[in-house]
């Protein structure tokens, strides 16, 4: 289940573009990345400016520190996550509020506000 957490978060930050390093991130704060796999399990997560970010499946909470690594972002957890490097890092790319994706076989939206 942790496993699959990391994986839904994961791909709410996926498709690379190092063009946006800049202010890839500058959208989610505030703001809430949904992640919905192809099973329909739903992922919630919450960057903050000052690089940490929280995040819930379901009644389980997560936490860390996030940060750009040229077209990457690697999440750091507090907990280190069963079967998952610590930290994770992937491509990042800039999308803005309302702005919904495919990552894979899950659907990502970036919603306005923290929900």
């Amino acid at each position: 289940m942790i496993r699959k957490i990391v994986l839904c978060l994961a791909f709410g930050v996926l498709i690379a573009s190092p063009a946006f390093a800049d202010d890839v991130m500058a959208s989610r704060f505030g703001n809430t990345t949904v992640t919905t796999d192809a099973s329909g399990v739903q992922s919630k997560l919450y960057y903050s400016a000052d690089g940490t970010f929280t995040g819930k499946q379901g009644d389980q909470s997560f936490n860390g520190t996030w940060k750009l690594d040229g077209g990457n972002i690697c999440l750091t957890f507090a907990q280190p996550v069963p079967g998952a490097a610590n930290p994770t890092c992937l491509p990042v790319a800039a999308h803005k509020v309302g702005d919904t994706w495919k990552a894979g076989d899950r659907t990502v939206t970036l919603v306005q506000g923290i929900q």
